[in-house]
């Protein structure tokens, strides 16, 4: 029987290998948890994922999974956090966007809500904060395909994170 967590979790890895055009290593990070991958060795991957039909999303973490996130990040340089939405969509958050939201201060159980309106981009809220921007439906895989592809210097542009290689995507996508 297949397990909700690897139905939803395959969502992320589908969009990744589908979308990145080249072969893509996904392997776990640790052993003993189901959340946590390493994706060509040289990023985390943090993976929830909320199996509630409608929005708002709720997902909780743990003292654990922040310092399971924590670790990728310290070993990696960065690790980014997918919010799987159920059917809805995905969410992906960098290590920095994530510590907006959930600080330095790991409580027992804290959580992250995501919500969006139809035809909207999604709202992220955490126990320490929200996003003062939105986050686009296209932000997994892109986020974390920008990284591993060597276009790993985000810019922060007006509070978006946008990565160096839109804008040449968005020429080829326009005049394809």
């Amino acid at each position: 029987m297949i397990k909700e967590y690897e139905y939803l979790h395959g969502v992320v890895f589908s969009r990744l290998c589908n979308v990145y055009g080249t072969s893509v290593s996904i392997r776990p990070y640790t052993e003993q948890g189901y959340s946590s991958y390493v994706v060509n060795d040289v990023t985390g991957l943090y993976i929830k994922y909320s199996g509630k039909r409608l929005n708002p999303w709720r997902f909780s973490f743990t003292e654990g999974h922040q310092n399971e996130i924590l670790r990728m990040h310290q070993e990696y340089g960065q690790v980014f956090i997918a919010l799987v939405c159920n059917i809805d969509g995905v969410v992906v958050l960098s290590y920095k966007e994530f510590k907006e939201i959930l600080d330095e201060e790991h409580s027992a159980h804290e959580w992250v809500s995501v919500s969006r309106t139809k035809r909207k981009m999604y709202s992220v809220a955490g126990s320490d904060g929200k996003l003062e921007y939105k986050i686009s439906r296209s932000s997994c895989p892109d986020k974390i395909i920008d990284y591993v592809s060597g276009a790993n210097s985000c810019e922060q542009t007006s509070g978006h994170v946008r990565s160096a290689s839109f804008f040449p995507r968005l020429l080829s996508f326009l005049s394809g």
